[in-house]
């Protein structure tokens, strides 16, 4: 019989075990990692530095990014390593903290998705009340409960899987540390804890999910009345928002709104959520946003010619 708890670290099997895929997906990755880096504090720096960006959409899309930042540092790096990586391990206690990382930062961008689904529902169907209801404050403490949210979710899942005896087989048929692959490995019965799973994240993704979609047809019922110019750019912007949910929340609820299962495709679809959607959000931003681009064009211009000035002197 084996001693519960005596595994020290785990094996993670990757994306692929091919070579030569390895070696591109390094390059792709690393690529997808720095336009992740690079995307999200070009924002995160323009709403900061635009003072035209100061209503309460530009103030979550700010933390949207500094989260899709940190989500995304969870995984991404380790992933890119182990494609140099002849065995890839990580620590038991590594391990717990990626799991940790993964769920705090994946539910906090859960619930600022659904804050800012809010924010759009109030600006367009009730615009003369809008300051009024979003007020700093407001915005304040939906941002500090989806920090608070996150941490709750999180904190429960990786007290349940980081208590469960492994005593046996450590090969994560994974590319980081998840909760369904870890209840696979577990020496004991994993039901209940798997319910729970289902329970926390998998109604977690459901329930906002049916909230962003519930606002977002209040929205588009609303806008009937509205002028051709007014229904443009309130489309323009709310189309930007569902695009980063379908992306986001698809693969979530595939993934965690079930049972306590593992299947190959577990992989690629996570990979949505942890690094694809986190790299395009930027860019679905900023492409679709008139407001950002001319901010940015305004401070890239600003720089340049300080620049100048500076070389003139």
């Amino acid at each position: 019989m084996y001693d519960l708890w005596n595994v020290t670290e785990f094996i993670l099997t990757g994306l692929s075990q091919n070579k030569e895929v390895q070696q591109i997906c390094f390059l792709l990755f690393l690529l997808f990692y720095a336009i992740i880096i690079f995307g999200n504090f070009l924002i995160i720096l323009t709403i900061r530095g635009s003072t035209n960006l100061n209503s309460p959409m530009y103030f979550f899309l700010s933390f949207l990014s500094f989260v899709d930042i940190c989500y995304s540092s969870v995984t991404a790096p380790k992933l890119i390593v182990d494609f140099q990586a002849k065995v890839k391990t990580i620590s038991f206690v590594g391990c717990m903290a990626q799991l940790f990382g993964v769920h705090f930062f994946g539910c906090t961008e859960i619930f600022i998705l659904t804050v800012m689904a809010y924010d759009r529902y109030v600006a367009i169907c009730k615009p003369l009340h809008y300051t009024t209801i979003m007020d700093h404050k407001v915005c304040t403490i939906l941002m500090v409960s989806s920090w608070v949210g996150g941490f709750m979710h999180s904190i429960i899942q990786t007290l349940l899987t980081v208590w469960l005896p492994f005593c046996g087989p450590n090969l994560i048929d994974h590319y980081f540390c998840d909760v369904h692959p870890l209840l696979k490995l577990a020496c004991t019965d994993t039901y209940v804890v798997g319910v729970i799973v289902v329970a926390n994240s998998g109604m977690i993704s459901l329930s906002c999910f049916v909230i962003l979609v519930g606002s977002y047809a209040v929205i588009l019922f609303s806008l009937r009345t509205r002028s051709t110019e007014g229904r443009k750019k309130a489309l323009s912007t709310c189309a930007s928002h569902v695009i980063v949910v379908i992306l986001f929340f698809a693969p979530c609820i595939f993934i965690y709104l079930r049972p306590s299962t593992t299947f190959t495709e577990d992989k690629m679809v996570a990979v949505f959520y942890t690094i694809i959607t986190p790299m395009l959000n930027p860019l679905i931003y900023t492409l679709r946003n008139a407001d950002v681009k001319n901010a940015m064009k305004r401070q890239w211009s600003k720089k340049v010619m300080g620049q100048r000035s500076k070389e003139l002197k």
